[in-house]
């Protein structure tokens, strides 16, 4: 075990060097991007979304805004090993080995944080009463404009090259 992790030998930023925390892994259950989603589906959750809105709207629930597909039961925000990967910023993109062009399989996912304003249900119950920053940014790493890095992996052959995307 090492007593102090060394240090990278060369670093463009101090945003790309994680500070010390503690990981506590969880095992959720994902869902695909709802862009990705067949349009009868995506209508169908769309249906649902608004009639949960409507119905805060008629009984006056002040409990916040209601639990919606995108932001509260499909891709939770922060570090991730495997799920799906989020097409937030772009619109979905293939993403297709190079090598044998068979669809690529998201392999890890390094967030910016690990919750915000839009992801009250993925928000852990011992943080609820803490503002996002600096609170949801415990490895303080910025991917980007302070999104998300996925990176994908050749599900046919590990050795063929990687993709990676921003988001």
């Amino acid at each position: 075990m090492l007593g102090t992790p060394p240090l990278p030998q060369l670093v463009g930023s101090d945003s790309y060097v994680p500070e010390t925390c503690v990981l506590h892994p969880e095992q959720v259950r994902t869902y695909p991007f709802a862009g990705v989603l067949p349009e009868e589906l995506c209508a169908r959750l769309d249906a649902w979304e608004e009639a949960r809105e409507a119905e805060a709207e008629r009984v006056g629930d002040d409990a916040g805004e209601p639990v919606g597909y995108q932001y509260d039961l499909s891709i939770p925000p922060g570090w991730r090993v495997g799920g799906f990967a989020s097409w937030h910023r772009t619109d979905p993109y293939p993403m297709d080995c190079p090598t044998c062009k068979v669809p690529m399989d998201l392999l890890l996912t390094i967030d910016g944080s690990e919750w915000d304003g839009g992801s009250g249900s993925w928000k852990p119950l011992e943080e609820r009463d803490l503002a996002p920053h600096p609170f949801a940014m415990p490895t303080k790493v910025v991917v980007g404009r302070h999104g998300e890095l996925n990176v994908f992996v050749c599900p046919a052959d590990p050795g063929h090259p990687h993709l990676w995307g921003l988001q």
